[in-house]
């Protein structure tokens, strides 16, 4: 609920920061209310359809959001376009990363592409001996249950960029971040080719909404 202390959204922002604001106070500015009452309402309402996440409402899809608590068109692409900066600014954040030391660094460069996504993604991540970042690439895009990853495509880049080790990440849009049976099977024939060049598969990485797993840190590889 907005707090009683007589300033509008804007003012408060003014006095005392944006990051007072609370999610629905946020949503409401974003939504281009400044008022109390009427904002408070709608952009409550929004969140409570769902479940009061935030990256829920913010990755949704226009179609949808505008039929939801009644916000209508115009709101929805305010929420949308906001959503989108947010992801192209910590997408741009991601690319500094340049050394791996963990799987927190590979879902911090590939999160805000990825989990808002409808589709199934594969990228590969090639790197040095001392996991330095060379490049990094989409090796395949499919659909809502699954995507084709070519192993042979992976590890001839390897070889081209003569790296020693590769990772490759791939998201869920289920929002589980458990690997499948295919998951499985497709990580044992990337370490089997890569292998036969003496290349290293580091780590296969998968990314769902707020979660992620790591073949490496679960002892899987």
């Amino acid at each position: 609920m907005y707090k009683d202390d007589g300033l509008t959204l804007r003012e408060r922002i003014a006095a005392r920061g944006v990051e007072s604001l609370s999610d629905s106070e946020l949503l409401a500015v974003v939504m281009g209310e400044d008022t109390a009452t009427a904002a408070t309402t709608d952009a409550e309402r929004l969140l409570e359809e769902y479940g009061g996440q935030l990256s829920a409402v913010c990755s949704d899809e226009i179609a949808r959001l505008r039929m939801t608590a009644g916000l209508g068109l115009r709101r929805a692409e305010r929420i949308a376009a906001a959503a989108e900066l947010g992801r192209r600014v910590s997408a741009q954040q991601s690319e500094q990363v340049q050394t791996v030391e963990s799987s927190d660094d590979i879902r911090r460069m590939f999160a805000p592409r990825m989990e808002g996504l409808q589709h199934e993604e594969c990228w590969a991540i090639y790197l040095t001996a001392s996991n330095r970042v060379v490049d990094s690439r989409r090796v395949s895009q499919g659909g809502v249950s699954g995507t084709v990853v070519d192993h042979r495509l992976v590890v001839k880049r390897a070889l081209e960029l003569l790296v020693p080790q590769i990772i490759v990440v791939h998201n869920h849009p289920s929002g589980s971040a458990q690997p499948s049976g295919e998951d499985d099977r497709v990580t044992e024939r990337l370490k089997e080719a890569a292998a036969l060049f003496d290349i290293r598969l580091l780590d296969h990485i998968i990314i769902a909404r707020g979660s992620h797993f790591s073949y490496a840190a679960q002892g899987r590889l």
